[in-house]
């Protein structure tokens, strides 16, 4: 295991290159209540608008709940578009968001969550994030990932907000 930026912690298995998954998370304080955050984070088509990355959003299936279950996402990653289609679980709602990935390209799974915990000051929002590539990376690519995945927190945290 090695540390990365801001509460990121990467493990590389040793077993084989290609189950090489990169993991972390990190946490934020947000001026709002836990509802709001929870609706603004499941508000999938709404990412193109505010998460830099996102490019396109289509909701494919809704739950019983009228809830956005399966989103498929066109995003810019590592300098080219890739796709993915995550799967969404609300079990715990709203407290927590998770999801993994049910189909890709360059990522061979995604696994991650958000969770909403009420604090004094409003909100603690903390992501967790695990993917595996299809491919490894050179440290420097995935350093400049890792930054730009850990923004996502902050811009979601300003959208809440606004």
């Amino acid at each position: 295991m090695a540390c990365g930026p801001v509460g990121w912690v990467y493990s590389h298995p040793v077993s084989n290159d290609r189950d090489m998954v990169d993991s972390g998370s990190d946490s934020v304080v947000v001026a709002a209540a836990p509802e709001r955050c929870f609706e603004v984070a499941s508000s999938f088509e709404q990412y193109p608008r505010w998460a830099r990355d996102v490019k396109e959003a289509i909701v494919l299936d809704r739950d019983s709940e009228g809830r956005p279950s399966s989103v498929e996402y066109r995003a810019s990653a590592l300098g080219r578009s890739t796709h993915f289609i995550l799967q969404y679980d609300y079990s715990q709602a709203p407290r927590r968001l998770s999801w993994h990935m049910v189909d890709g390209d360059i990522m061979r799974s995604i696994r991650g969550a958000y969770t909403f915990d009420q604090v004094a000051e409003g909100t603690r929002v903390s992501y967790d994030l695990a993917i595996e590539l299809v491919i490894p990376l050179p440290g420097f690519v995935k350093r400049r990932a890792e930054m730009r995945i850990l923004s996502t927190l902050k811009e979601l945290k300003a959208q809440i907000e606004s």
